[in-house]
């Protein structure tokens, strides 16, 4: 099961960016690596206080976290989120705990409080510091996918370039993946130096579109076409969805260019979010191979319009 990054900091999911932070500070305080030099756990512990924290902490990542649960490691739409990554720092000097070390006087308030508190044992523990250590690079690739893959989910094999060498690697799509969406695999990149991480592999995704339908955010359109009979009357037709094929109702005398709402049958994705679908209704005309019936028609269409201007609305 994914992380929840709420729980990890022990936090409600409608707590401030304050009470974010002052909760951060207290498991760094508590977790932080050079307090721990040969606890294995206590060093994961602080990993993921740092990794939820550098979502949480920003407003657009954590949105797109709210929205997408356990795939937002793998997407952020258009870009907009991204990946995350936690090599690259949060509010205190130094960065995050996989590239540079965290200044641990800057965290624990300087002035020698921090030795004060913990007999100087943290003064010894920075005194081993390793040479710097350099993360791996990131790998970009740009991958498309059918329509229906981005919409369904699932696995897909994809070819990479690594280092120089040509890889057919499995990914998973997460349901609901927008065009030009971007999907984060962490320590698929480079690898680092001096035993530092590897980077991350990055995919910018486009989606093929389809023959049918249409999607704007997570809502799907297509054209349905009716006979002239069904406009009139109204009825029932059965319409195809990503989801299973529905029963929807015309309502009598629709016009060609009515729209109708199926709700909760577009774009859906993990979180539970739904999106609409939309139907245009275009009327096709019967073809003319039988001048008789299409005569009869035109004369029933003149009797049933009269001398109404569909037109008398239409100004400059």
């Amino acid at each position: 099961m994914a992380e929840d990054y709420y729980e990890t900091l022990s936090v409600p999911r409608t707590a401030s960016a304050e009470d974010i932070r002052k909760a951060y500070r207290e498991l760094a305080r508590k977790y932080h690596p050079d307090l721990h030099p040969d606890d294995a756990s206590a060093q994961e512990k602080f990993k993921q206080v740092q990794t939820a924290f550098d979502v949480l902490n920003d407003q657009s990542k954590r949105e797109m976290y709210d929205r997408y649960g356990s795939s937002f490691e793998g997407v952020a739409a258009g870009g907009a989120a991204g990946g995350f990554d936690p090599r690259r720092g949060g509010p205190f000097p130094g960065g995050g705990f996989s590239g540079s070390e965290i200044d641990l006087e800057s965290l624990f308030g300087g002035g020698g409080g921090f030795g004060d508190l913990f007999g100087g044992g943290a003064t010894k523990a920075r005194g081993k510091r390793r040479a710097a250590a350099v993360p791996g690079q990131d790998i970009t690739s740009r991958i498309q996918i059918p329509f229906r893959l981005a919409i369904d989910g699932g696995k897909t094999d994809v070819r990479i370039d690594r280092s120089g060498k040509a890889e057919t690697i499995s990914v998973t799509i997460p349901q609901g993946l927008p065009d030009g969406g971007r999907m984060r695999l962490r320590g698929q990149g480079l690898p680092g130096s001096g035993g530092a991480s590897a980077g991350d592999l990055l995919f910018e995704v486009g989606v093929e579109s389809h023959p049918v339908f249409r999607r704007t955010g997570d809502t799907l359109e297509l054209t349905l076409p009716i006979s002239v009979a069904e406009a009139i009357a109204g009825g029932k037709v059965d319409v195809p969805t990503p989801w299973g094929t529905i029963a929807l109702r015309i309502p009598p005398t629709t016009s060609s260019g009515r729209k109708l709402r199926a709700a909760g049958m577009g774009v859906r994705h993990a979180n539970g979010a739904r999106g609409d679908l939309i139907a245009e209704v275009q009327i096709v005309l019967p073809e003319a191979t039988n001048p008789e019936a299409i005569q009869q028609l035109l004369d029933a269409a003149k009797t049933a319009a009269g001398t109404a201007n569909p037109r008398a609305q239409l100004l400059w």
